[in-house]
């Protein structure tokens, strides 16, 4: 397990994300080594996404500022509705599997208070937010890995630098 992702330079650790399986550094990208599916590929439509969550939270701002009257909590429950359905058009299966376990849908008989709406928005941008801190994280390891399989490629790649006569030997790699 490793605390502190480091990319062989000493100088440059990065705090506060934590590996487990082996040293980052010898972590290579490849596009058959797992059967899981990284959470990046698991959002299929990540504009239409980002687009729906920032709508989302908006909207939940909204509900927090003002009283709603009987009308407009409908259109809210509607919304709200619409909202996952169209946010599970660009998910991935296990997303939207995950998503529906997680949201309950409003009594179709009544209107729904204003504190439902607000639990229920909430839910839905905790789940999104949560989404997209997730993608973020799988990206940096990603970056990660490609930075340390980058550093590999030049340690084996290149031989250290030649200096000229008179002037002291090479002291690294120079590119």
């Amino acid at each position: 397990m490793v605390t502190g992702l480091t990319t062989g330079n000493d100088d440059q650790d990065v705090e506060g994300v934590e590996i487990i399986g082996g040293e980052p550094r010898f972590m290579a990208i490849t596009d058959d080594d797992s059967d899981e599916r990284s959470l990046t590929d698991l959002v299929e439509q990540p504009a239409k996404v980002m687009r729906i969550g920032t709508m989302i939270k908006q909207l939940l701002e909204e509900v927090r500022a003002a009283p709603l009257d009987e009308a407009s909590r409908n259109r809210l429950r509607d919304i709200h509705a619409t909202s996952i359905r169209e946010l599970e058009d660009g998910l991935a299966p296990e997303l939207r599997d995950e998503l529906d376990r997680l949201t309950l849908p409003f009594n179709e008989d009544a209107a729904p208070s204003d504190a439902e709406l607000r639990i229920a928005q909430a839910q839905l941008v905790g789940w999104l937010e949560g989404l997209f801190h997730g993608i973020q994280t799988a990206l940096f390891a990603q970056q990660m890995a490609a930075r340390a399989q980058l550093e590999q490629m030049r340690q084996g790649a290149l031989p250290p630098g030649v200096g000229k006569p008179g002037h002291g030997h090479g002291t690294g790699q120079y590119l």
